[in-house]
């Protein structure tokens, strides 16, 4: 790809989280064009539908959710990254709420344990090293933490943040020794 056609995709895709992020009730593929600075013409060549979109922007922030969990244990504790790490999940989560239609089309139920498996090794690294430091327990499988992650979210939904912190909070004293 080109590296005009990179940076307009790239534009695209931060214009659509945005959007999706907003809490409109119908996100406006011309207002994401807009919004990026390119025309309909060139949204519709890199993305033809809303969902492929959608899965775009899925993919781009689960990527960045994923790696994110490496970041954060090279700058913070492991505990604090770990934390830390639930806390850009949520984040992770928020956007996700409006682009549930889109992404129900564009992701297929088998994809989803491939994905939670990923969680699931991005969080080991973080365990493995608070086990290692004894900040965090030894004994907790990472596909735990991430249904125990995902469980908070799908039971406090985005419109009880302040639950979900508590929440949050109350699986990482679980997590400590």
């Amino acid at each position: 790809m080109r590296a005009d056609a990179r940076r307009n995709r790239d534009r695209l895709i931060a214009a659509a989280r945005e959007a999706f992020a907003s809490g409109e009730a119908k996100v406006s593929l011309e207002s994401v064009a807009r919004t990026a600075g390119v025309g309909i013409g060139t949204l519709y060549r890199h993305f033809p539908t809303r969902e492929a979109l959608a899965e775009a922007v899925y993919r781009t922030e689960f990527t960045a959710l994923r790696d994110s969990a490496a970041e954060l244990l090279a700058e913070l504790p492991p505990d604090a990254a770990l934390r830390a790490w639930m806390d850009r999940f949520a984040d992770y989560i928020a956007t996700k709420r409006e682009m549930a239609e889109a992404l129900r089309a564009a992701i297929t139920a088998t994809s989803l344990p491939e994905k939670r498996a990923e969680l699931a090794e991005a969080a080991r690294a973080v365990l493995e090293a608070g086990a290692a430091d004894g900040s965090l327990r030894a004994d907790v499988p990472p596909e735990d933490v991430v249904a125990g992650i995902v469980g908070i979210f799908l039971s406090c939904g985005a419109d009880r943040p302040d639950q979900a912190g508590r929440l949050l909070d109350l699986l990482m004293d679980a997590l400590r020794p």
